[in-house]
């Protein structure tokens, strides 16, 4: 069969994220102008931002909450993901029992009862926002990748996971693709959901428990003094603004930290995504996919995709591209090379659809560390905390990270607090010109892995010796 040429089915698709490209997007929120005062400042309106202010209103409803958005909420990493809400809170359960073995159980248990509180609390709420506990399916696509797959059926059996080690025949039943060797289903530790709508249904939460918030407000510094923090502000219409705050939450992600130390740990890292139009039924039935899982490959640049509630096909990943000195910029949320790459991954993967177009493309960036999952912290003396380096495992754990940061403001010992995953930090990355350095030998030697059938070489393997490896 020949495949499409991947640039046609490209030519039409807006450069702009799905998720946020609908009429359902809410207007945004004044910017703040002149002096205020509240209980706790919340910095960020994306997942961690709008969880722990939604969690503080609803644990004191007495609580002056003021939520500060440089854009408008969840127009960056939370609008913009494939909405794939994991129970985990440590990248995976291989990464967490390697880093945490004397806790994996705790944050095993934590992770899933984690999971239950966001179907919980999207239920309660009446957040419509497509949350299915559908699983998530991984596959083979290279013999080599059969052998991963049984180990960590092996692992997560041994935490009583609800997991199923499918053949090809198996899996192609699932969801027919003729790449496909094996995989594994996880059949209730995932959640798919629309991610924008989690994010926009959120917002108006927090609105209806009198969080005041306000977008297109970028907090351009931060002091101590007089037994509180003083944050000062800059809005998109130019006028300048002060908040004075007890406390402060700060969730920015990726972007630049108002805390000079987190410059260390972090590193923005930009990901891709396509979006197909509309399958047809005939179309449907030629790839199967009944039960909605979200599936991703074995590869070290592996893809991740999924079907949504429209009947379209997200299809990211195997890029993670890192800009000499942390750049970020708007431009870099569109690279040719690596959409005409997924279009061409696509149509290898499902070369039944091969008349399919893609109506969207984009790019946005994350946060990774060198642990690959969250770290916490503290600063001045207590008034503000932080959580960061999700590694695009947000979706899910912002919830988690959210109530460690309450926590923690509250001076509070809690069983989080205690955690070794919330007391411990990663290796900081060095400065540059070694960052960008030691990130493109890492990418061009996990690409090599994958063209060697998984076969890591010296840089990899000193990686793994140090704990710094990461294979998926």
């Amino acid at each position: 069969m020949t495949l499409p040429h991947p640039g046609r089915s490209l030519a039409d698709a807006a450069r702009v994220p799905y998720w946020l490209d609908r009429p359902e997007r809410p207007d945004p929120l004044p910017p703040l102008s002149g002096v205020t005062e509240a209980d706790l400042l919340v910095v960020g309106g994306g997942y961690s931002g709008l969880w722990a202010a939604l969690l503080a209103k609803q644990a004191d409803p007495g609580r002056d909450v003021l939520l500060v958005e440089a854009g408008t909420c969840g127009w960056a990493a939370s609008g913009r993901n494939g909405g794939f809400c994991a129970a985990s809170l440590t990248h995976g359960l291989a990464n967490g029992a390697q880093r945490f073995p004397d806790e994996i159980d705790l944050l095993d248990r934590l992770g899933r009862e984690n999971l239950d509180a966001i179907g919980a609390t999207v239920a309660k709420l009446g957040i419509d926002c497509d949350f299915e506990r559908a699983g998530e399916l991984s596959v083979a696509v290279e013999p080599y990748q059969l052998d991963g797959l049984a180990e960590d059926v092996a692992l997560a059996r041994r935490y009583g996971h609800d997991v199923t080690l499918l053949d090809a025949d198996e899996v192609r039943a699932e969801v027919d693709s003729p790449t496909y060797l094996g995989g594994l289903w996880d059949r209730d530790r995932v959640a798919m959901l629309d991610p924008a709508r989690l994010a926009w249904g959120l917002r108006r939460a927090c609105l209806d428990l009198g969080v005041r918030i306000h977008e297109h407000t970028r907090v351009t510094g931060l002091r101590p003094g007089g037994g509180a923090l003083h944050a000062r502000t800059l809005g998109a219409d130019g006028v300048p603004g002060a908040v004075r705050a007890g406390r402060v939450v700060l969730a920015t992600n990726a972007f630049p930290p108002l805390l000079r130390r987190l410059r260390a740990w972090i590193v923005p890292v930009y990901g891709y995504a396509l979006m197909t139009e509309p399958l047809t039924p005939e179309q449907r039935d030629a790839v199967g996919w009944r039960n909605r899982q979200g599936l991703a490959d074995s590869g070290n640049q592996f893809h991740y995709y999924r079907i949504t509630g429209d009947g379209r096909i997200l299809f990211g990943g195997y890029d993670a591209v890192y800009h000499y000195g942390n750049r970020m910029a708007p431009a870099l949320e569109q690279r040719e090379q690596t959409f005409t790459a997924l279009a061409s991954h696509f149509f290898t993967t499902f070369p039944q659809l091969a008349d399919v177009r893609f109506s969207h493309r984009w790019g946005g960036v994350i946060d990774t560390c060198t642990r690959f999952c969250p770290f916490f912290g503290t600063a001045y003396a207590g008034r503000l905390a932080y959580a960061a380096g999700y590694t695009g495992l947000g979706v899910g754990a912002t919830r988690f990270g959210a109530r460690v940061m309450l926590d923690l403001l509250d001076g509070a010992d809690t069983p989080l607090t205690r955690l070794g995953l919330v007391r411990g930090k990663p290796l900081p990355f060095p400065p540059e010109p070694a960052r960008a350095a030691g990130i493109q030998l890492t990418r061009w030697s996990l690409a090599r892995a994958d063209a060697r059938q998984g076969r890591r070489n010296v840089w990899l393997r000193t990686l793994d010796r140090f704990g710094l490896g990461f294979d998926s």
